[in-house]
């Protein structure tokens, strides 16, 4: 008789607490502090979603805030250049490529570009009143791959 072992996928948030442990068994003092933060991020979110029906957080929901953290990061380096702040723009940059590790790869600023290009052509945009249409047919088709300030960027150079 063969055994077969089948492998489990890992929740993103199962993931992000396997890297966390070893972290904490690495004594890797630049990684575990942001991983704690994550993880406290995401169970303030299973929190507030105790309300709910469906309790369980997924792996979209973490991607949710995960993509906020960086954003909540990448304004604390433009505050901390201005300041000349060099060692607490280091911290964030370090917390940033952490976070960012477990975020799906972005497209480029060209590629980016053009999927705005081919959105405005297949909603028909042609002023800046169109930009919610363009920008909530790029959400649905690609919430995930695009940074969507560089897309609302495109889209105001694109229509102008």
């Amino acid at each position: 008789m063969i055994k077969v072992q089948v492998k489990k996928i890992m929740s993103l948030k199962d993931q992000i607490e396997e890297k966390l442990n070893q972290a904490l068994k690495d004594k890797d003092k630049n990684t575990y502090p942001t991983l704690r933060l994550i993880i406290s991020a995401i169970k303030d979110a299973e929190i507030a979603n105790r309300t709910k029906e469906n309790k369980d957080i997924s792996d979209s929901d973490v991607t949710s805030i995960l993509k906020k953290m960086v954003k909540q990061r990448n304004e604390s380096c433009d505050v901390y250049k201005k300041a000349g702040r060099k060692e607490l723009l280091e911290t964030e940059t370090k917390e940033i490529k952490i976070i960012s590790t477990f975020l799906p790869k972005q497209l480029s600023d060209e590629e980016t570009k053009n999927l705005c290009v081919a959105a405005i052509k297949s909603v028909g945009a042609s002023s800046m009143k169109d930009m919610g249409k363009v920008m909530g047919l790029l959400k649905s088709k690609h919430s995930e791959a695009l940074d969507f300030s560089k897309v609302s960027s495109f889209i105001k150079e694109l229509l102008n």
